[in-house]
């Protein structure tokens, strides 16, 4: 009996029991003992209730996911299918918005210069690469009237020279290359000169206007416009001033201008394809009223 009452067995025994009196006096103290039964139960079995419930909700999801696989499929199917459609609207808008934009810069130019005739709005699709001189390519070309030599403009003024047309593409020459030439004059003091690309003024975003005469009044700010010729309508804006000095001869001057555009950046252009030359300009280079 003694071994009894020292073993491990009486000593968890009398644990139990120790608190089932304590259950009970708890029951006792707060009105009844079902109380207490309850809260032992609830300790007991609440961990497990939780457990199930979680096992439950997944062996629940799992099979909904396995009996209505067929259905979702279907649902994120139709999903993507309209989400495709809306990004499609979406595309569609904005080149409407575009091409919306392009026909009222046209329609402007056209209210501008009304002796100009002009292809449809060009897009630029490809830029030549390694060009130091950043001439790039449009989707228009001889079935739009194009030839080469048109010259290449924007709203806000002359951008280069059309060269290897094809029937739906036209390739541009822009103002940096030196085999882009013009005549121009300042516009504050009808200073003349030829305005021409080169690899170091391109370098930098810059072209020249060389042949200055060496009295001419031209400082920086000046605005630099087309002279005319029978390549080039007269009074495009080409850019500003940003520096003036003199020739390595002595003879001339020359300035440095900022393009009005950068062909580097350009999305769309326009190009006239006809034009007439005012009489004073026909006058001074010999040629009719109509271009050649």
């Amino acid at each position: 009996m003694r071994d009894f009452f020292e073993s491990v067995r009486f000593k968890i025994l009398l644990a139990v029991t120790a608190l089932l009196i304590g259950v009970m006096i708890h029951s006792a103290t707060t009105g009844g003992f079902a109380s207490g039964g309850e809260y032992i139960i609830g300790v007991i079995f609440d961990p497990l209730k939780k457990l199930s419930a979680g096992i439950s909700q997944n062996i629940s999801t799992s099979l909904d996911m396995v009996i209505n696989a067929e259905r979702y499929y279907n649902e994120n199917k139709q999903l993507r299918e309209q989400l495709n459609a809306m990004y499609n609207r979406m595309i569609d808008y904005d080149e409407l918005m575009e091409e919306n934009g392009d026909l009222r810069s046209m329609l402007a130019l056209s209210e501008e210069y009304d002796s100009y005739a002009f292809s449809p709005p060009c897009s630029v699709i490809a830029r030549t690469t390694n060009d130091p001189y950043a001439s790039f390519t449009v989707d228009k070309g001889s079935d739009s009237g194009i030839e080469p030599g048109d010259p290449v403009i924007t709203m806000n003024g002359i951008v280069g020279v059309c060269f290897d047309v094809t029937p739906g593409t036209c390739k541009v020459r822009t103002l940096y290359s030196p085999k882009t030439s013009m005549g121009a004059y300042t516009v504050r003091t009808k200073a003349t000169g030829i305005v021409s690309g080169g690899y170091e003024a391109a370098s930098g975003g810059r072209i020249r206007m060389n042949y200055i005469p060496k009295d001419s009044d031209v400082v920086p700010g000046d605005i630099v416009v087309t002279s005319g010729s029978s390549n080039f309508p007269a009074g495009q804006l080409i850019g500003v001033v940003e520096s003036v000095a003199i020739e390595d001869s002595g003879l001339s001057r020359y300035a440095v201008i900022i393009p009005v555009e950068d062909p580097k950046v350009l999305t769309g252009v326009f190009v006239v394809t006809d034009y007439q030359l005012d009489e004073a300009t026909a006058v001074k280079i010999g040629e009719s009223d109509d271009r050649s």
